[in-house]
């Protein structure tokens, strides 16, 4: 039977068009007699039989109304169906058959049967061939086999010869490479790969997973800033769902408007798009591109996967005067109002998809911590620009140990760091080392506070600085510990404290282009052989410096990571090779994502997090190692999301919180958890064409199977 693999249809109704699509025409016509089948009950040789099924409708084909069209009149019986078999006809019967023309073709409509290759065919009110082609979750196009071609009705509709889905995959390559090479706009290369989404969706994740690391940029950070900026424009097809604030009462019943099951939901506001600010709803563009990349990195089907968009707003000013702009024209929604869309949206995924994980993105920080706090002990969700990036910046922290020579992550506890931005990333990214300077590095608390100097755009924060509350909540322990002194009051440059404090690690998020000055990062590789440099602001342009200016400054001695991607750089008079890394929230969020719902983990926990990283970590080969990798590379992110889900569900079993079979498996796994690996392996999905058609015989067993 060839149905879309998405429909819902009980199996009695399934059962009931197998029996009537496999139907033995009937010779005449007479007495209303319709096609029907010796599966129903009927004689499909007697001309006495007077019943009519049921009305159906079949996921959109109209099947044997009860009702003959009011257009139509009754055959004759002496009418003939006008086939191969039928004898010739006299004048007076070409006459007769004439007359009932328009009958004969609107029941030739409702069901035929073609005897190619045993198959089955449907044949409904609208012309499935082109619905299948213009449905990119179904569309093959050159892909379709020779008995799909025919059964799906696309025969004639597309060019006749047969390309699999590598030769179609490498073809879009080469128009990727072409663009490239001639200097294309990332942009251009962006809305390449979109259009080819809106027509196969298969194709488009076989290709991105095929070369991911080249097209992980292009699809998201720093191309997906680029095209947000200007989205609505780039707007052709709607993607996920649009809550807004008119919508607050009706939430729940909206996400009856989705087809099937969720997995995973990435929602933003669009309050604070990567380094952009208020993109209103825009920001949609930032969930569609992090689910591309939890497809292709994580192996998540896409039918199970959600971008969100909450429109509650915006203060972007040139967004509120663009006539084109398709979200709210009214201003941001602040307090309790913000907050009670918020929670109904919530309330909403958990009622419709209990299961389902929630990704927060680009959220505002006096919104995003907040959020963050009132949701994560009673849902599954985690902020992936507090908790993944601070993840992945762990992940770097303890590649670089390795690049120095430390001989394990105790060695943190020598590290000094200076973070530049006391947003909610950058104070998500601190929390975190703290904590991994007290577990692995063995400091009490209070002397972990000392190994971190956080600075803001008014410079140092100390013990004298006046913090506004509950934005600032996080800064609080750190300003606490940091006592102002002569040598490095509150408000002291960047310079000063670099130099006064000794640092070994400079890490940025401040989205301040160019705040890693020649002179800082000078001071930095005067006094430090290897200095950690982390300018980890997305998109590029928000960079607080390039790899180019970092291996000048240090002649190429830096251990180098960003946000964005740049290119490897040499150092000015020794020549040496500095290795540019990306520290990609990719390594994270599929892996994490992927284990805390394999284990049926309620929540995501710090230590979950912390167990990331340390795979990530974990997974450096020595050749990477004595490159200057402080990451593997970004082409195995399948099994590095793998690698990351295997730790991820061991730790949530330490919890309690995995379930009985996933806990079966640990036990009974080797050391290398060669079984658990492997369970999470067969749980990825893989970009290939599904079959689509299936022979008569093989369809009835597998019905009656149910």
């Amino acid at each position: 039977l060839s149905l879309p693999s998405s429909s819902r249809i009980h199996k009695m109704t399934i059962r009931a068009a197998l029996r009537r699509f496999s139907a033995i025409p009937l010779r005449r016509l007479g007495d209303k007699r319709w096609y029907s089948s010796a599966a129903d009950g009927f004689d499909a040789t007697s001309s006495s039989s007077k019943a009519q099924p049921p009305s159906e409708a079949i996921d959109g084909f109209s099947v044997f109304p009860q009702e003959l069209p009011s257009n139509a009149q009754d055959p004759s019986k002496d009418d003939f169906i006008n086939d191969a078999t039928s004898p010739p006809r006299t004048r007076e019967q070409q006459m007769e058959y004439n007359k009932h023309e328009s009958l004969r073709d609107w029941l030739g409509r409702q069901s035929r049967k073609r005897s190619v290759d045993e198959i089955v065919v449907l044949t409904g009110n609208i012309h499935r061939g082109s619905e299948i082609l213009h449905n990119a979750v179904y569309n093959k196009g050159t892909g379709f086999n020779h008995s799909e071609r025919e059964r799906l009705g696309v025969r004639g509709l597309v060019p006749p010869r047969f390309f699999s889905i590598e030769q179609q995959a490498e073809k879009i390559w080469q128009q990727q490479v072409v663009m490239r090479e001639s200097n294309a706009p990332k942009i251009a290369r962006w809305r390449h790969l979109q259009a080819l989404k809106d027509r196969n969706e298969t194709l488009f994740y076989r290709l991105l997973q095929e070369h991911v690391e080249e097209l992980a940029p292009v699809i998201y950070t720093p191309t997906v800033g680029e095209a947000c900026l200007n989205y609505s424009r780039f707007f052709r097809r709607a993607r996920g769902m649009f809550f807004t604030k008119d919508d607050v009462g009706h939430m729940h019943s909206m996400t009856y408007n989705w087809r099937g099951d969720v997995k995973i939901v990435v929602v933003t506001d669009g309050s604070r798009v990567l380094g952009l600010g208020d993109l209103g709803a825009h920001g949609m563009g930032i969930s569609v591109g992090k689910l591309d990349l939890y497809v292709a990195g994580g192996g998540f089907d896409p039918q199970e996967v959600l971008p969100v968009c909450l429109d509650v707003g915006t203060n972007n000013k040139s967004l509120l005067n663009d006539k084109w702009y398709f979200g709210l024209n009214s201003q941001r929604l602040e307090g309790g109002d913000y907050y009670r869309v918020i929670d109904e949206f919530m309330r909403a995924i958990r009622h419709r998809w209990p299961n389902a994980l929630i990704q927060f993105e680009d959220f505002q920080t006096k919104h995003a911590l907040e959020i963050l706090t009132n949701y994560r002990n009673d849902y599954l969700c985690f902020n992936d620009d507090i908790q993944g990036t601070a993840a992945v910046v762990l992940a770097g922290v303890y590649g670089a140990l390795k690049v120095l020579g430390g001989k394990d992550r105790s060695e943190i506890r020598k590290q000094k760091f200076v973070m530049c931005g006391a947003g909610s990333a950058g104070m998500g990214i601190v929390a975190m080392l703290h904590k991994a300077v007290v577990k692995s590095g063995g400091l009490s608390e209070e002397d972990a506070y000392d190994n971190f100097y956080i600075m803001d755009n008014n410079g140092l924060i100390t013990n004298e600085r006046k913090l506004e509350f509950p934005r600032e909540a996080a800064v609080e322990p750190f300003a606490k510990a940091r006592k102002a002194t002569k040598e490095l009051p509150d408000g002291a440059s960047l310079l000063d404290v670099v130099t006064k404090s000794k640092c070994t690690a400079l890490l940025g998020a401040s989205t301040v282009n160019g705040l890693f000055t020649e002179d800082v990062l000078r001071q930095m590789g005067e006094q430090n052989e290897r200095p950690i440099i982390f300018p980890l602001s997305n998109p590029t342009s928000n960079a607080e410096c390039t790899s180019e200016e970092a291996a000048k400054a240090t002649d190429g001695r830096a251990v180098f990571s960003s946000g964005s991607p740049f290119e490897d750089a040499k150092g000015a008079v020794s020549g040496r090779l500095m290795r540019a890394n990306q520290g990609n929230n990719l390594y994270i969020f599929p892996g994490l994502g992927l284990g805390a719902l394999l284990s049926g983990a309620k929540t995501i926990s710090e230590e979950m997090l912390v167990s990331s990283a340390k795979a990530i970590s974990d997974m450096l080969t020595e050749d990477q190692i004595r490159r200057g990798c402080i990451f593997p590379l970004i082409k195995e992110i399948r099994n590095i999301s793998a690698r990351v889900a295997v730790r991820v569900i061991k730790q949530a079993a330490e919890e309690g919180q995995a379930k009985r079979s996933v806990v079966a498996i640990i036990e009974s796994d080797d050391e290398h958890d060669t079984k658990l690996y492997k369970y999470v392996k067969r749980a990825q999905y893989v970009p290939e064409y599904r079959p689509t058609v299936f022979p008569v015989e093989e369809s009835r067993r597998t019905v009656d199977d149910y």
